[in-house]
């Protein structure tokens, strides 16, 4: 499999929504209260169109396996940015891709000069949990900003 992380392009937009939904109801997430719901979901290219912003999609030949980015937290008032919609259809996992993806995100949020990032996801995704905690994630005790994302219940920061 030859695998490329790239910035989004305006032509990802309709595969990169279809591999997010695919994974969240694989994965039993709430449509409701998630990124599920997120209007950006269908225009994922112009939503990290702007400054301090990108999402960087995974390509395997030719063919969207999964995507991540980072922004300014939203509704918070701090250098704070956040790691948005990391999602990988099953055959991207167990391959070390998450991993590349995270330094990926994690470089561009310090060369966009974020303090910290912060993070929301789900209980029981614990590979996606152990993957933040190797690279310095640790977990809070209460949401950040207001992501509209009130169903995902773990928030974790990292400095940067």
């Amino acid at each position: 499999m030859n695998v490329v992380i790239r910035e989004i392009l305006p032509k990802d937009n309709e595969q990169i929504a279809v591999v997010i939904r695919k994974v969240l109801v694989d994965l039993g997430v709430p449509k409701v209260g998630t990124a599920y719901e997120d209007k950006a979901l269908d225009m994922m290219y112009e939503t990290y169109d702007r400054e301090r912003a990108t999402y960087f999609v995974v390509e395997a030949d030719g063919e969207i396996i999964g995507g991540a980015g980072v922004a300014q937290l939203d509704n918070y008032d701090g250098n704070v940015c956040e790691l948005q919609k990391m999602y990988f259809l099953e055959v991207a996992r167990g391959k070390g891709i998450g991993s590349k993806m995270m330094d990926a995100c994690l470089k561009r949020a310090k060369d966009y000069g974020f303090e910290k990032c912060y993070l929301e996801t789900m209980p029981y995704m614990k590979a996606a949990q152990k993957l933040y905690q190797r690279v310095g994630f640790s977990y809070i005790d209460a949401p950040m900003g207001d992501t509209g994302h009130y169903s995902c219940p773990v928030w974790m920061i990292k400095a940067l």
